[in-house]
C-alpha cells in the first residue's frame, strides 16, 4: 500500500514523496494519521539541520506529535481493533538496558524515538499517511475527541513529567517563562494540579494570549514591560515553583531571582552552554532540576485530553494539509502569529 511522507533532504529542502507501508505484522496495527503537529526539533532540523551535536546526515521523515485512525491490526493484537481512534506515543524504549530496568525509561540507552537524528540510521518519523506501530504505542481516545487535540498528547506528556519532576503545586505560587507550546501546556498542567497563580512570562502577545486563555492568572510582556516582573522579585523573590520554557539567558536569570529561596526551578527549555549566576543559586538554595521527555505521562497524557479535563484546542493556531507543510512550517516558526502548527492527512 502506497503511502505519503514528509521527508527533510536538508535545510529548507522538505520533500512530499510516496512509500510503501506494510501490513501489521504480529503485536502491530496500521494506523491511517489524522493530525501530527510541527515540534521544535522539527523547526530545528528544517531551518538549521539539528540542534547542538545532532545534524540530519541522511533523508529523514519528520514528525512526532501525531495521530489517527487503526486501520488494521496483526497477530496477538488485544484490546485495540479496526477504527479506534488513538494517539501515538513516538518514544519506544528498549525495556532491557540499565536505565529501563531501573525504571528510568526516558533515559533509555537505546531509545527508538519518531523523527529523530541522535540515532544514525536515524529514526523515522510519522508525517505519513499510514504508520505501522506496536500496539503498545496506541493510547484510545474517546469519541469526542478530535484527533488534532489527540496529537497534543505529546507535548503534553512533557509537560506532565516536568510538573512530577516539580513536586507538589497546589496551592503554590508558579512562574512559567515562555509561553509557546510547551510554556502554555505547563500552565494548563499546573492549573490542573492546583497552582494557587500562574503567572507566564514571553516577549509576544500572541503567545501571552494562548497562555491566559490555558488557565494563566496572569501574562507579563516582559520586552514591553519587564519592569511588571520587580514586584516579583522583592524580598528573594516570590514563586514556590518556576517552569523555564525559553532557554534563554535573561529568562534564566529572571527564573533564579523570582523564585523563592528554597525554591524549584524546573529546566524544560533546551538549548547550548548558558551562563548561569552559581551564587544565586547556591545562597537562595535553589533545586535545579532538569527534565527530559516522559514515559508513563503519554498515557495520562490522552486521558486528561480525552476526558477533556485539560483544553488543548487554545494551543493550536495553525493547521494545513501535508501537501502544504513548507507554508505550514513556515507559519510555525512565526512566533508573532503561531504556537502549535498541525498537519492534516488523507
Amino acid at each position: 500500500m502506497e503511502t505519503r511522507v514528509c521527508r527533510l533532504y536538508d535545510i529548507h529542502d522538505l520533500r512530499i514523496e510516496t512509500d510503501q507501508v506494510a501490513a501489521p505484522g504480529a503485536g502491530q496495527v496500521r494506523v491511517a494519521i489524522g493530525a501530527g503537529g510541527i515540534c521544535g526539533s522539527d523547526l530545528h532540523y528544517y531551518h538549521d539541520g539539528g540542534f547542538g551535536p545532532v545534524r540530519v546526515k541522511e533523508p529523514m521523515i519528520l514528525g512526532h506529535e501525531v495521530a489517527g485512525t487503526v486501520e488494521a491490526v496483526g497477530a496477538g493484537v488485544a484490546g485495540i481493533v479496526a477504527g479506534d481512534r488513538v494517539a501515538l506515543n513516538p518514544s519506544h524504549p528498549c525495556g532491557t538496558c540499565k536505565y529501563c530496568q531501573a525504571g528510568m525509561f526516558n533515559q533509555c540507552m537505546e531509545m527508538r524515538f519518531y523523527g529523530s537524528a541522535m540515532r544514525f540510521p536515524h529514526e523515522q518519523g510519522a508525517f505519513r499517511d499510514r504508520i505501522v506501530v506496536a500496539a503498545g504505542q496506541c493510547e484510545k481516545i474517546g469519541p469526542g475527541t478530535s484527533l488534532a487535540e489527540a496529537a497534543c498528547s505529546e507535548p503534553l506528556a512533557v509537560c506532565l513529567h516536568a510538573r512530577n519532576r516539580a513536586g507538589e503545586l497546589a496551592g503554590k505560587r508558579v512562574l512559567v517563562t515562555g509561553a509557546g507550546p510547551i510554556g502554555a501546556l505547563c500552565v494548563a498542567a499546573a492549573r490542573h494540579a492546583g497552582a494557587a497563580e500562574i503567572v507566564a512570562t514571553d516577549i509576544q502577545e500572541a503567545t501571552l494570549a494562548v497562555a491566559a486563555r490555558m488557565g494563566a492568572s496572569r501574562t507579563i510582556n516582559v520586552a514591553a514591560a519587564a519592569e511588571a516582573m520587580e514586584p516579583y522579585f522583592a524580598d528573594k523573590g516570590s514563586f514556590d515553583t518556576v517552569f523555564e520554557c525559553s532557554a534563554a539567558p535573561a529568562a534564566l536569570r529572571t527564573a533564579i531571582t523570582a523564585v523563592r529561596p528554597r525554591g524549584t526551578i524546573v529546566q524544560v527549555g533546551v538549548t547550548g552552554d548558558l551562563p548561569v549566576p552559581i551564587n544565586m543559586i547556591v545562597g537562595k538554595e535553589i533545586a535545579l532540576k532538569g527534565t527530559h521527555r516522559f514515559h508513563e505521562e503519554f498515557a495520562e497524557a490522552a486521558r486528561l485530553i480525552s476526558s477533556g479535563a485539560i483544553d488543548v484546542k487554545p494551543i493550536i493556531t495553525g493547521t494545513y494539509p501535508l501537501e502544504q507543510a513548507v507554508t505550514a512550517f513556515s507559519a510555525a516558526g512565526d512566533r508573532t502569529r503561531s504556537v502549535k502548527v498541525q498537519l492534516t492527512f488523507a
